[in-house]
């Protein structure tokens, strides 16, 4: 039991030592604008902030509530009181510790012939290197094992997903029935914060325990298991109700089935543009040896867990690509089951791999040291100099007064200004756009100057709004209108 003690503890300092290395890794590359810089990427953090200064909440949500993520946010933001690049990089890290641990769990129970630590951290490594092969800027980009180290792209949904696997697995394995019960708290808080869930964990599950229903012996498990599960995302979808308010978007209006082709053709644009380097070629022959691997497993599985895991291996990325394409969806997030659920061909089976403890401790010493030295990368990466953004921060500070910006524009200095209320987000008409953002903000009612950069659409104003100054802050400008007020009219979605 000791010795069953210190493995575990050695496969999480051994999996925080790759985190940093991954991270470090990303941070410094292209991707790094998606970590600290984009518009989208900053809700958590401002939603966090915002929960945690005490101010009235209103906020205008996606169909996404980023309820988890927002939590461990606003969780080491207490705890750290860092910056808030610092803050996202060390929230990077923490959620690439939560697939080792949500890996770990798939892996199953300890058991004689088998190294689920060491299986789950190979999983880990694999996942991190996909992420290292992902070097592009852009949100849209099909470089989907990368967007787990933003708090907003649905890194706790990746995240239940494979927990609920792992639980599925002990459930079927074991003899007891408490895994079976943390699924239905999972599964609810998973679908009340992201709807996804339930197409990415809930429908294809059901599919596979549907199927594994046939079989001798393992008919009422599965049908206990299905009935959990399903009944937990409804009430999920139940607990959504009281946080109508908040949500500014179902979702309902993503699903075109009607556009299929388009989707076929948009996704295949992706794909195309994904095999156009050599990283990006070596990214998607991984994920096929792992779908390849799943399926062998799923063939030569000894046990009903074992079965579930490895089907879900290649079986979610085969069902999620092809609902996304029948649904007639348009953006590359949606995917993301098929770099992390095929994960899974890794430790379906984690059988014992035979190596001299010496290697062992020496393989894990050197991730161990790789991680530490990675810091200062990380660190730099995570506070690169931006004068331009310095430069708004500085002048909206010391203004004390009540500015406005477009979407992608203005999410940046919002996120860093001293109050972030100084900043109302507004469309290019100055009508308030209530798009993850706090509603109160448009209590101002006016604003007398305009942040606008190269993304800004052109503005329609009246003819009597002439700036007084315009301060030139690099990429950034600003349209100061002095004591002038320009009306912000009324917010829309």
């Amino acid at each position: 039991m000791r010795r069953a003690w210190v493995r575990e503890l050695l496969g999480w300092v051994t999996a925080l030592g790759a985190s940093l290395v991954i991270a470090a890794q990303v941070a410094a590359s292209a991707r790094s604008e998606l970590l600290f810089r984009d518009g989208d990427s900053l809700i958590v953090a401002m939603f966090a902030r915002s929960a945690l200064s005490g101010e009235h909440l209103d906020w205008a949500m996606s169909s996404v509530l980023f309820l988890p993520e927002s939590a461990v946010f606003a969780a080491l933001s207490s705890i750290t009181h860092a910056d808030l690049n610092a803050l996202l990089a060390v929230n990077a890290v923490v959620n690439l510790l939560a697939i080792y641990g949500a890996a770990r769990l798939a892996a199953g129970a300890r058991r004689a012939g088998a190294s689920p630590v060491a299986w789950s951290l190979v999983a880990l490594a694999v996942f991190g290197a996909l992420a290292c092969t992902e070097t592009s800027p852009s949100r849209d980009a099909l470089e989907l094992a990368s967007l787990q180290l933003t708090t907003t792209y649905y890194s706790s949904t990746v995240v239940a997903v494979l927990v609920v696997i792992g639980l599925l697995r002990r459930w079927l394995d074991g003899p007891g029935s408490w895994s079976l019960a943390v699924i239905s708290p999972v599964a609810v808080v998973a679908t009340l914060s992201n709807p996804l869930f339930a197409a990415w964990a809930t429908v294809p599950l059901t599919l596979l325990l549907a199927i594994g229903a046939a079989r001798p012996g393992m008919r009422r498990r599965m049908l206990l298991a299905i009935g959990i599960l399903v009944a937990s995302t409804v009430v999920g979808f139940l607990a959504r109700i009281p946080f109508a308010a908040w949500i500014a978007n179902t979702g309902a209006g993503y699903a075109q089935p009607e556009r299929w082709r388009e989707s076929i053709a948009y996704y295949g644009e992706l794909l195309a543009e994904r095999l156009t380097t050599p990283l990006g070629v070596l990214g998607a022959l991984l994920v096929l040896a792992l779908v390849a691997l799943a399926v062998v497993r799923t063939v030569r599985a000894t046990s009903a867990g074992e079965r579930l895991v490895a089907a879900a291996g290649w079986m979610l990325p085969v069902i999620v690509a092809v609902g996304a394409i029948a649904l007639g969806t348009h953006a590359a997030r949606y995917l993301e089951p098929v770099v992390f659920a095929p994960l899974l061909a890794l430790v379906a089976a984690p059988r014992t791999v035979r190596m001299p403890q010496p290697v062992g401790l020496i393989a894990i010493a050197l991730v161990v040291i790789a991680g530490v030295s990675s810091v200062p990368r990380l660190s730099a990466a995570a506070h690169a100099p931006d004068a331009d953004l310095r430069c708004v921060t500085d002048w909206v500070n010391a203004s004390g007064r009540t500015g406005g910006g477009q979407f992608w524009t203005v999410r940046l200095p919002k996120a860093h200004v001293g109050d972030p209320s100084q900043l109302v987000q507004v469309d290019h008409r100055l009508n308030g756009y209530a798009w993850l953002v706090n509603r109160t903000d448009f209590d101002h009612g006016s604003v007398s100057f305009l942040v606008e950069d190269s993304q800004t659409v052109q503005w329609e104003l009246p003819a009597s709004a002439v700036p007084e100054q315009i301060v030139q802050c690099g990429r950034y400008s600003i349209l100061d209108y002095g004591a002038d007020s320009l009306p912000v009219g009324p917010a829309h979605s």
